[in-house]
Formats: structure tokens, sequence, C-alpha cells
């Protein structure tokens, strides 16, 4: 199986990169050490390539998908340019085909060697007309965009400055998700897998690695028996859940809520591998059925799923032809990800144990019970394979199977391929869903704040509160005109609700409220303008 994700990597010769350093100094003309928008389309035209070949050019350069291109990037732009020019195809792997890109002359920049002449012969502004600049009605946008680097990292300054305000004065972080952190925006995409037991999830990602993970145990009994997150590190090692959860550097902090018993079932795996440098996996412990979900867990396991389901940009709940069941944990586990419909993907894993009629027979009962627990009247994508390192049993598929296996394994593929050039768009996507899960948050907050009276009987008040919390949802509801899908679940908020003395919570601070209105309408736009490809 070919890697599913690689970058260029661009190299020169110290003549070449010097040539390189001259044109990236001139065309960063806000001096930032970042080509974005009208800059690079000023530039880049110069070679004369088409709109569309430009548009590639950008997407090879940045490949980490950052929204602009630093020199290192540029050098990548410039290789894939001289190429095109020589009249190549210009595709991911062209820079990685055998070419020598130590000798590759630099690209034809038409009329380049000119304006490089004219600004350097031009007298430098004095200091005051660049006072004069910043002190425009425009600079206070200007200021805010020259000192982030990325998508990602304007969205930490506006969490910080405009979001985090808000989720701490009403208390956002108890009632839906622990405040976030650097490295929460930071965190490589991840990958979480579903299933009951013997289902093939840690098979599927050895599958993908082409070798095991440290701490992996595949197995027809249930082996793994906890929560496993495998990620790229310099050397083979696991480290316990208890260690992880503190470490700054990993976005795994919010998990100190499920408690010591969880972290003790929880651990990560790390290994230096290619794949791992783009996307993390979870592997989980499969979902009992049975008798065993009589046993009850030491933990909240759906919480768990569901904290993770927020972080994950894929889910894949996997399936066994041999077990269809969908039992009262798995039924909890799958409720648990709602929200988050958008990122689950179907596989129906082991589909070479059964013969063609078997296998129409199985997917019909699989699209059966899954249309009962998702309650949606879109058709879930079901993916058919065998993801393993063993061959196709065509004794049981005959080759009508093997070619159906083979072009499903290619499009679950292609789906994980496109994880990391996703990643920062499912970023930006759940920043926007969680500023308007914060905003109805303080709606309610604040809401309940002003129905408790001024003076005698609290307890009562905040009594009827609660048992009418429905009601009051639907007052929030007309007064702000909310859509009623984006308001919390009313059981799980009434449950935290009671452990709180509502008269102690804030009124609403339209301030707080126009920060974040300004960074949903004004804020964010601008920064998805300044850090996108520009050819799109």
């Amino acid at each position: 199986m070919m890697d599913i994700v690689s970058g260029p990597i661009g190299s020169c010769s110290k003549e070449h990169q010097k040539i390189y350093q001259d044109w990236f100094n001139y065309a960063d003309s806000d001096g930032d050490g970042r080509l974005t928008g009208n800059d690079a389309t000023k530039f880049l035209a110069m070679s004369k390539l088409s709109r569309s070949e430009l548009k590639e050019v950008w997407a090879i350069a940045d490949s980490k998908r950052q929204g602009f291109l630093g020199f290192k990037e540029f050098i990548t732009a410039m290789q894939l340019i001289a190429l095109a020019q020589a009249g190549h195809e210009i595709t991911l792997d062209l820079l990685s085909s055998g070419i020598d890109l130590e000798n590759l002359n630099p690209p034809v920049m038409e009329g380049l060697t000119i304006l490089m002449a004219k600004i350097k012969q031009a007298p430098k502004k004095p200091e005051s007309e660049k006072a004069n600049w910043f002190s425009s009605s425009r600079s206070s946008k200007k200021l805010f965009l020259n000192s982030v680097t990325s998508i990602v990292d304007g969205l930490k300054k506006l969490y910080t400055e405009k979001l985090k305000p808000l989720e701490v004065t009403y208390h956002f972080n108890d009632f839906v998700s622990p405040l976030l952190t650097n490295s929460d925006f930071d965190a490589r995409p991840m990958v979480m897998l579903l299933g009951q037991y013997s289902t093939g999830k840690t098979t599927f990602i050895t599958h993908l690695l082409k070798s095991s993970y440290p701490g992996a145990h595949i197995g027809p009994e249930p082996t793994t028996d906890r929560f496993v997150v495998v990620m790229s590190g310099h050397d083979e090692r696991s480290i316990p859940g208890n260690t992880i959860a503190v470490q700054a550097d990993m976005p795994f902090g919010g998990l100190t809520t499920f408690g010591t018993t969880f972290l003790s079932k929880f651990q990560c795996s790390q290994m230096p591998h290619p794949l791992l440098e783009h996307i993390s996996f979870v592997d989980t412990p499969g979902v009992l059925s049975g008798e065993k979900q009589r046993t009850q867990r030491s933990y909240d396991f759906t919480g768990v799923t569901s904290w993770f389901a927020a972080k994950c940009d894929l889910i894949l709940l996997l399936f066994d032809p041999h077990k269809l069941d969908i039992s009262d944990e798995f039924k909890r586990v799958i409720g648990s990800l709602h929200g988050n419909d958008d990122k689950i993907r179907v596989v129906l894993n082991k589909a070479d144990q059964v013969d063609t009629q078997q296998l129409m027979r199985v997917y019909g009962a699989l699209m059966w019970s899954l249309g009962k627990v998702l309650n949606t009247p879109e058709v879930m994508r079901v993916y058919i394979g065998s993801f393993n390192d063993k061959p196709v049993n065509e004794v049981a598929t005959g080759p009508i199977g093997k070619e159906l296996f083979e072009k499903e394994q290619e499009d679950l593929l292609s789906d994980l391929k496109d994880i990391p050039k996703k990643a920062c768009d499912r970023r930006i996507n759940e920043f926007v869903k969680r500023a308007r899960a914060a905003k109805i948050h303080a709606y309610i907050i604040s809401h309940l704040k002003k129905e408790m009276p001024a003076m005698m009987g609290k307890a009562k008040v905040q009594q009827r509160l609660l048992d009418n919390l429905e009601d009051e949802f639907s007052k929030v509801q007309k007064e702000f005109h909310l859509p009623a899908g984006d308001f919390p679940n009313i059981e799980q908020f009434r449950e935290i609700l009671s452990g709180y003395n509502i008269d102690k919570f804030e009124k609403l601070k339209p301030k707080m409220i126009k920060a974040v209105d300004d960074m949903l309408g004004y804020d964010i736009p601008e920064l998805l303008k300044n850090f996108r490809n520009p050819y799109e």
C-alpha cells in the first residue's frame, strides 16, 4: 500500500538559494517572512503560467495548509514553476521523481530583474510615514493580521482574546467542553476507531502502518482493554495516561476530568513513522455486547468517546459480518457521537469471510440496524473490505468480490488521504461551532440568572427553573432567534446545573457577545481571506 500522504522537500544549491532569498525578500512586501494573498499572486504571475497551474503550485508548496509560503515553501514553488516551464505536468510526486533539484535553474520571471533594480534605487520611506500608515483607520485590522503567522495561529489569538473570556465568565468549560490550550490547536488530525471486540480495529491500524505499534495486541478475544493514541515520536515507547494528560504539548489535558480510573486505562504509543507525522490514530476498547454489558466499566466510557469524537477528524465504526447486532452499550456510544455525524464512516471489515450472496444479505442487515440507531434520513456511507495484510479470500468472494474490495479500500484510503488537507478547514469548522455553542450557553445562563428573585425564595425558584428547563430553553430561543438544534442536551444540562447556585451566575454582558459576533462576522473571514490558496 502506498503512503497516504507525502510532502515535497525542496533543496537547491547555495547559489540558487541566494537568488531565491532576494526574490522572496522582494515578494514579501510586509517583511514578515510570509508570502500571502496579493503579494503571492502578483509575484507568481510573472511566471506566465495559467491560473490553474499556479493553483496546483500553491497547493503542493503549501503542503501543511498554513495559508502562506515561508522561504522553504517558496523554493518548492519556484522549482515547480521551473519544471512546469520546462514542460512537466505539475503533480504531487514531481519533486521526488528523481529530478536533479540541486542544478535546476530558477524559473523565468518576466520583468522581475527590472522591478528589483527600481526598488534598490528608490529612496526609503521616512519613519514618520510608516507611523502614519499604522495610525490609519485600518490599523487594528492590519496589526492583527501582521501579528499572526497562519490560520491556526490566528484562531489561537481570537480564542484567547475574544472567545475564552466569554467561556470563563459563563462556566462553559464545566457544562460543555474544557477550555482549549495551544496544544489543542497544534495537534495533528486524529482518526478514532470504534467497534465491538475482534472487529479488526487494531489490525486496521497496523495494516496502514505496515507494522505493529508499541503495546498492540491482536486476537479473537477482547485484547485492547484501554484507549490508545498512536502518534509520531522519535523512538518506540508507551506513555501512561496520567503522564500524557499533564504534558502541556499534548492535547489530552481535558481527559483529567474522567479521573484516575480512566487515566489508568489510557496510554499513548509513540513510534517514528511517516504516516504518523500527518495523522494520529485512537484505538479503543471493544464495545461490550451480550452478558458482558452487565459488567459495568469503572469509568464513563461514552463520555470518553464523546470527548474524543469532538477532537477527531474522522470516526470509523467497524463491523464484522458475524457481529452485526448493535448492543445497548454500542447504541449509547453511537449516541455520544451526536453533533459529529459528518465525521462518521462505517467499515464492514472481514467481508471476505462470507460469499457474495451472504455479503449482500449482511450489507442489508447492517444498513437496517444502523438506520434504527442513527436516526438520520441520509444513507450512511459503508466501506466494504478486509483491512489486514492477508490476501483476499477469493474462494469465498470470487473475482467480482475481490475487485469490489479493492475499489472500496481505495475509496477509504483516499478519504484518509484527504484528512491532512482538510485538517485546517476542520479546525475552523469546530472553532465556529464552539463559538456558537458558547454564545447560546451564555444566553441560557444569563437568562436563568435574570429569572432569579432579588431577595426571598431563591431556592424555590431555582428548583422551578430546573424542573421547567425545557420551557426556559424555549424562551431563550424565541428571545434571541436561535436555532433549536444548537441547544445542549436538556438532561445533561440539568444534571450539571443542579450543582450550581444560579444566583451566583453573571448577567448578560453585551460587549462579550459583540466581541464573539465580530469574530465570527469579520475576523475569521478576514483571516481566511489572507491565509488561503490565492488562486482558488
